[in-house]
């Protein structure tokens, strides 16, 4: 991503009501997983850690992350978090069969070779793993946001599903995320790209916003999250699959 972008992704990623819902989303389906608390976890593109860190304040003890950003690292270091290091999610270097789960969270569309990538993710899986892989949803949402953060693709949930498969996992539960905020973000984008020049500067959506806007955005989009728990949706902005190694 941009350097400036980046700078700023580190200041609001921690309250932003994006970030807020999205983790809720991930923390929920780890928590349906009934892991132990020594399991293996692996973040790929962990930035500064705060769902790392959500998960060691719940009780997990094995936790390891990693990131391309040296600065992300830093800061998740500086906020106590031991087992992260700088890592290219494209090329792990950790051995086969070393993690009881996987997550990453908006990394796979910024990977020119995503079957590679997430033939990697699996390899370090151990037999019975689960991988949890949310990317953004749908080639006509593309926007300037995407060029700034240095995104390849988006993804319907088809072609997500097609690519972990062909990984050798198991899909086991594939959906949308954020369908509340699909066709307020399709119309904001349709006008985004209309009214944009060839050579004008991409521009980021990802803004401060008032906080009570703000709050009133995280409880909508966790209210959708216990939705979730309960069935798939069939549009939103973002994409997710659960797989398992068998």
């Amino acid at each position: 991503m941009d350097a400036r972008y980046e700078e700023k992704y580190h200041t609001l990623e921690e309250q932003h009501w994006w970030f807020r819902a999205r983790r809720h989303m991930v923390y929920t389906l780890v928590q349906e997983l009934n892991l132990p608390p020594d399991a293996a976890i692996l973040e790929v593109g962990c930035s500064a850690g705060p769902l790392l860190l959500q998960l060691q304040q719940a009780g997990y003890t094995n936790l390891t992350g990693i990131d391309v950003s040296k600065k992300a690292i830093a800061l998740g270091q500086q906020r106590g978090l031991k087992g992260i290091s700088v890592m290219d999610g494209a090329k792990i270097t950790f051995p086969d069969a070393a993690f009881d789960l996987v997550i990453t969270s908006d990394v796979l569309e910024h990977i020119a070779d995503d079957a590679k990538a997430i033939q990697e993710w699996a390899r370090v899986l151990k037999s019975g793993g689960k991988m949890i892989v949310f990317v953004p949803a749908f080639q006509h949402l593309w926007s300037g946001h995407d060029v700034v953060n240095h995104h390849f693709r988006r993804y319907t949930k088809t072609q997500l599903k097609a690519i972990v498969a062909q990984a050798g996992l198991q899909v086991n539960r594939a959906s949308y995320w954020n369908f509340s905020l699909y066709f307020p973000t399709w119309v904001v984008r349709r006008l985004q790209n209309s009214i944009a020049s060839e050579n004008s500067p991409h521009e980021d959506n990802l803004q401060q916003v008032p906080g009570i806007v703000n709050g009133v955005l995280t409880t909508l989009v966790k209210l959708e999250n216990k939705v979730l728990k309960k069935m798939d949706l069939p549009i939103g902005v973002s994409t997710f699959v659960l797989a398992e190694k068998v």
